[in-house]
């Protein structure tokens, strides 16, 4: 497993294929299945240009160390690694990469679906939309509908 929390600009694919480059020379994974988020241009009728993400590294890191720990325990996965960033984030920029390993792909999916699920309501990021009119605090995310029962 892997976590990183970078406060730049990155290229999934890159961290993406570096990182599976280990996976594939084990052969040993049958499904790799990702996914990458990026800042929408539009939330709740409100025009996004930016987005503030702040966060405190060393918890983050933690949270979603452990999140990942959780899907590994529910689901038999091989690997995961979650990239995400923090800091200035504009519309249409790569806000999160989820990738997992598995076996077979059902545990991929539901492994990264339930990674993305908790990484959004659970990790401990503070966000805050910006645009012409002013900014705005997003309220902490709390819904924790479907995925949580997993």
């Amino acid at each position: 497993m892997a976590v990183l929390l970078l406060d730049c600009a990155f290229s999934p694919y890159q961290h993406l294929e570096k990182y599976q480059k280990k996976q594939l020379r084990s052969g040993e994974y049958g499904a790799a299945v990702t996914f990458v988020g990026s800042v929408r241009d539009l939330h709740d009728d409100f025009s996004v240009q930016s987005m503030t993400i702040e966060c405190y590294d060393a918890m983050a890191k933690k949270e979603i160390e452990k999140i990942c720990d959780d899907a590994a325990c529910k689901w038999s996965i091989g690997d995961s690694l979650v990239v995400h960033r923090y800091g200035e984030v504009e519309a249409g920029e790569v806000l999160v990469l989820v990738a997992v390993w598995s076996l077979h792909r059902q545990a991929a999916f539901e492994a990264c679906r339930y990674i993305i699920h908790h990484l959004k309501y659970a990790a401990p990021f503070w966000k805050q939309e910006h645009n012409m009119q002013g900014s705005r605090w997003l309220d902490s995310n709390s819904d924790d509908k479907g995925v949580s029962q997993c």
